[in-house]
């Protein structure tokens, strides 16, 4: 099994998916060894501490560099012999020295079918509020490898999503999560630990 370590900066509602995922036994070759919160006191801890799964906050704010806090990010995720990162949520990007510790092996999901509405200013309501101002009839969601360009890795998985007559960020925000999200994310997370175990195992 690959430890796998779910990287926060809020709710956590991504995360819970993929602990749901795994009590239910549909991550067969995942642990989830780590939830790691950029924030100090989200809820995403909460739901970490009644899953049983160890957590640690790595606070962005205390750092004074980019490149300090992306050393902070990669002494914990050794410390916890990481083999796996899934960005939820997380809300710091991500610098060269991770990616490169990572490489092929980082997943983000992105609130948009990408490339439309994605890049560097793009997350959370924002996607929403674009593709509501842009008119589009359908939107959904992305799953994707992390490389240093943001929202640029090679797509893993998407699903499209209606947009409804009468609209808000907000309640298009929600069902992109229940349709979308929350249904990808595990599954790209199990199509990619399975790959990598299967790899390990050739060795």
């Amino acid at each position: 099994m690959l430890k796998t370590a779910v990287l926060v900066s809020g709710g956590g509602t991504n995360l819970q998916a993929i602990l749901d995922a795994a009590a239910a036994g549909t991550l067969p070759h995942t642990e989830i060894a780590l939830v790691l919160s950029s924030r100090p006191g989200v809820f995403a801890l909460e739901r970490a501490e009644k899953a049983g799964v160890p957590a640690a906050v790595v606070a962005r704010k205390s750092y004074a560099s980019p490149e300090e806090y992306d050393e902070a990010l990669l002494a914990c995720l050794k410390e916890h012999s990481i083999d796996v990162i899934v960005l939820a949520g997380f809300l710091s990007i991500l610098g060269p020295r991770v990616i490169d510790a990572y490489r092929d092996r980082i997943i983000n999901v992105h609130p948009s079918l990408i490339p439309s509405f994605c890049g560097s200013g793009f997350y959370g309501l924002r996607v929403h509020e674009a593709a509501l101002a842009k008119g589009v009839k359908v939107t959904g969601a992305t799953v994707h490898l992390v490389n240093e360009i943001p929202d640029g890795g090679r797509i893993l998985l998407q699903k499209a999503v209606d947009v409804l007559p009468g609209d808000t960020p907000e309640t298009l925000q929600k069902r992109v999560m229940e349709q979308a999200e929350w249904k990808l994310l595990p599954e790209a997370l199990r199509q990619l630990t399975k790959e990598l175990d299967g790899e390990n195992a050739a060795e």
